[in-house]
């Protein structure tokens, strides 16, 4: 895709870049990236990958804004409480770049319409807040044969990931699954939300960063990515470790048990 001048001078810090340049910023331009979640890691994801120049960007919410969520959820503000946060999005992004264009799904993403929605774009990036919704997407994305990059916050701590189990790795072994890493989804309520245990509002903003990071490195090939690789981040310490982890066979998706969990 074609750059206007307009363009050119907007994203020149990553055109000079040796590996983006041009040709990579025409990549950004001509993808489409499906943001699940409005919410504290959702925010950061749209503002950065709008601001970077991602043509297409899909939000998924059926949430509106409240006063609590203002405190990390950055790309709404007091005037947006009350409306949906689908919307709220689209106008902070008509604000900040008005080459992004803004498709908005106010909905619960469900296993009925996860593959069908997760298919028209190009890649996806979960920031939801339950494991539900994070299995749901996992499924869905390996079906549609779709990059995921997602991430999860407690009160203090992230954690990141990048799933392509559509694909194999360099041992010829399929790439891992989310239920690789997480075999079984834990039971409902067992783990407190953001309601109830609080989380530091500047959390989501740095483990968002880090997703719309990753989704920028999916879409311009730049750089190594996170499959097999779980990033941990502990805002306490400031430390971050990565742990390794690989594909098992006892997986449903794409183990022995190939086709256990349907489309």
């Amino acid at each position: 895709m074609a750059l206007s001048p307009e363009e050119l001078d907007r994203y020149a810090r990553h055109i000079v870049l040796r590996d983006v340049g041009g040709p990579g910023q025409q990549k950004l331009k001509a993808a489409r990236v499906l943001i699940i979640g409005a919410g504290g890691l959702g925010a950061p994801m749209i503002q950065y990958l709008a601001a970077a120049g991602v043509g297409t960007v899909g939000i998924v919410d059926d949430d509106i804004v409240s006063l609590s969520n203002l405190q990390r959820q950055i790309i709404h503000d007091t005037d947006a409480v009350g409306e949906p946060k689908v919307e709220s999005a689209r106008a902070a992004v008509a604000r900040l770049n008005p080459h992004v264009n803004v498709e908005t799904h106010r909905m619960r993403i469900t296993p009925e319409n996860a593959q069908e929605l997760i298919s028209a774009y190009d890649i996806v990036a979960d920031g939801s807040d339950n494991f539900a919704t994070r299995y749901c997407v996992s499924d869905a994305a390996f079906y549609a044969k779709r990059p995921l990059v997602t991430a999860a916050i407690g009160q203090f701590d992230g954690s990141l990931t990048t799933l392509k189990p559509y694909l194999a790795g360099e041992n010829g072994k399929p790439n891992p699954t989310y239920r690789c890493l997480f075999p079984d989804q834990p039971p409902e309520g067992l783990l407190p939300t953001c309601a109830v245990a609080g989380v530091l509002g500047a959390l989501p903003g740095i483990v968002g960063t880090m997703q719309a990071m990753e989704v920028i490195k999916e879409i311009t090939g730049l750089g190594e990515d996170l499959v097999g690789r779980l990033i941990l981040f502990d805002a306490r310490s400031m430390r971050m470790e990565t742990i390794r982890y690989a594909w098992s066979a006892k997986n449903p998706l794409n183990g022995a048990a190939a086709g256990a969990v349907k489309a």
